[in-house]
């Protein structure tokens, strides 16, 4: 890469690191490139971004844009996006399957590093929808039970003429 280049990529990740509530830092040392395209392709599911990025180059992104406290050695594969728990989730999935040669590291989380037990918490919870849905569900409760109760009291009004 020619130092425009790198200048060029150090901008891009300078403004998608500072736009994103998440960043997961993970080691693919080992890992297979059709297992690394299946991490890719669920993060574009899910709307998150992966990528395979130099050290030093992430170090001075990361830095530019506010975060600190991550360090980055050896191999590193960066999970990031505005929704957290779903790039947790990516890199929680690729961690499991891939359990031999993939391995969460640590993260950042509106540009406060964490460590690997606060990633693997949020990648359990429920996504966005499903909590919608959840409230949703709550919310629709109170109606259902009332026309089921009414449902009833018809149909025994009905037997009783």
């Amino acid at each position: 890469m020619t130092r425009a280049q790198k200048e060029q990529l150090v901008a891009e990740l300078t403004t998608a690191f500072s736009e994103s509530n998440a960043i997961v830092v993970c080691d693919y040392k080992g890992t297979k490139c059709q297992e690394l395209e299946a991490v890719r392709r669920d993060a574009a599911e899910s709307g998150t971004k992966v990528r395979v990025v130099k050290n030093t180059l992430a170090m001075i992104a990361l830095k530019n844009a506010g975060i600190e406290g991550l360090e980055l050695k050896d191999t590193n594969l960066l999970v990031w996006g505005e929704d957290q728990i779903a790039a947790c989730k990516v890199a929680d999935k690729a961690a499991t399957e891939f359990k031999n040669t993939f391995a969460i590291k640590a993260g950042a989380l509106e540009g406060k590093a964490v460590d690997l037990a606060t990633i693997l918490a949020m990648a359990k919870l429920p996504s966005r929808d499903e909590l919608l849905g959840m409230l949703l569900n709550v919310w629709q409760a109170p109606i259902r039970n009332f026309t089921i109760g009414l449902d009833a009291l018809r149909k025994k009004k009905e037997e009783e003429a």
